[in-house]
């Protein structure tokens, strides 16, 4: 029976191949925030998964309004239970990026923008269905999820990728890895905004008729960091802020923009009922709090193990050591596993430089991810 080796060997042999449509689709910019070229890199994706998989059984694309649009695709295969892959297309990188950083290939280093996060993740897995294909071994039905706004926090895909985890059962989530690890926990993200509103009036004549905001949220941003436990891994920082109007008022309004990261649903519980004591200080004046948890945590579940535990079996008999990791940031795995599904996150790329300059992968580990995710795929489909 052909075994992980032998799909290593395969992808090996067609090393140029991936190049090549890797090149294509770091060629084709895909920036969050622009509408037309998202619509032309979707497009392109479109047409080359008709390519290199044929015709799927199902496509839904829904309209992502002034966010790029999502497509689902659904491929036949073994088991009623599809297998979802969740991929974003979009990129943090501006328009015209490309111009100054063209994709290069230099020995082992693949560069250039995306290529990390994530687009080296969406071939691995087209790669690792055609491995399968190729060597005759069954492969399970599979859900790809492609989504354009994953790097301003999954707005208008959020619904379309917790809609299509229904009825799934397991997620591979392409994404880059952390130093070769994959995920297999996941902090949830918190962005909140603190305002505070005070009464003005002048700062030498007539101070004490004044209520100042700017006091109100300095207080506020103390009780906020306040909130922080580094030991639960609960991070609480208010990172931008802004208030007043001159220096010789006292200021009517002010505010505060705040990141927090929690690694449980009980952290995250603490920090509401943090930010909901929040309260003014002087009677005056009024402090209030908007924002909501963009994505809730991914915690090191039973299934979660369980599926990482056969990616290391099957990376160890390529002679890979696949260690899993808990990492701060966040991804649309989050959305899956807090639905209480298996998730395997980090499961693309292996290089460094997310959002960097110095954005690259490994050409080797590219071909062994593929490989890995090709027998992950096959072992799914017997089980």
């Amino acid at each position: 029976m052909t075994g992980i080796r032998d799909l290593h060997e395969w992808v090996r042999t067609h090393r140029e191949d991936l190049l090549a449509d890797l090149a294509e689709y770091v060629g084709i910019e895909t920036p969050s925030d622009d509408k037309e070229s998202l619509r032309r890199g979707l497009s392109w994706v479109d047409g080359w998964l008709r390519e290199r998989l044929g015709e799927p059984a199902s496509v839904r694309e829904v309209d992502g309004g002034r966010h790029g649009d999502m497509k689902v695709y659904d491929y036949p295969g073994s088991g009623e239970q599809p297998i979802l892959l969740l991929c974003h297309y979009d990129t943090v990188w501006p328009l015209g990026t490309l111009a100054g950083w063209p994709f290069t290939v230099d020995g082992d280093r693949a560069s250039g923008p995306g290529v990390f996060d994530m687009k080296s993740g969406l071939v691995h897995a087209v790669w690792a269905l055609r491995a399968l294909d190729a060597a005759g071994l069954p492969r399970p039905a599979v859900r790809l999820v492609l989504n354009g706004d994953e790097e301003i926090g999954s707005p208008a895909s959020r619904p379309v990728i917790e809609a299509a985890a229904e009825g799934t059962r397991a997620t591979l989530v392409f994404e880059a890895s952390a130093d070769g690890a994959v995920k297999t926990a996941r902090k949830g993200v918190g962005l909140f905004q603190v305002h505070a509103i005070g009464v003005e009036s002048h700062a030498g004549l007539d101070p004490a008729k004044g209520a100042s905001a700017v006091d109100e949220l300095a207080r506020a941003i103390l009780a906020l960091h306040a909130l922080s436990d580094p030991a639960a891994g609960t991070t609480v920082n208010v990172g931008v802020i802004s208030g007043g109007s001159r220096q010789n008022v006292v200021a009517g309004s002010a505010k505060g923009e705040i990141d927090v990261r929690v690694t449980s649903a009980a952290e995250a519980a603490r920090i509401d009922a943090g930010l909901a004591a929040l309260a003014a200080h002087d009677p005056r004046a009024t402090v209030t709090v908007e924002g909501g948890w963009n994505r809730p945590v991914m915690e090191r579940s039973e299934a979660i193990v369980g599926l990482y535990e056969i990616a290391r079996g099957l990376a160890a008999d390529l002679g890979v050591t696949l260690r899993e990791c808990s990492v701060g940031g966040a991804s649309d795995g989050n959305f899956v596993a807090a639905l209480g599904h298996p998730v395997l996150d980090g499961f693309g790329a292996v290089g460094d430089g997310a959002h960097a300059r110095h954005e690259h992968i490994s050409v080797e580990g590219m071909l062994e991810r593929t490989a890995l995710a090709a027998a992950v795929l096959h072992h799914l489909a017997a089980a």
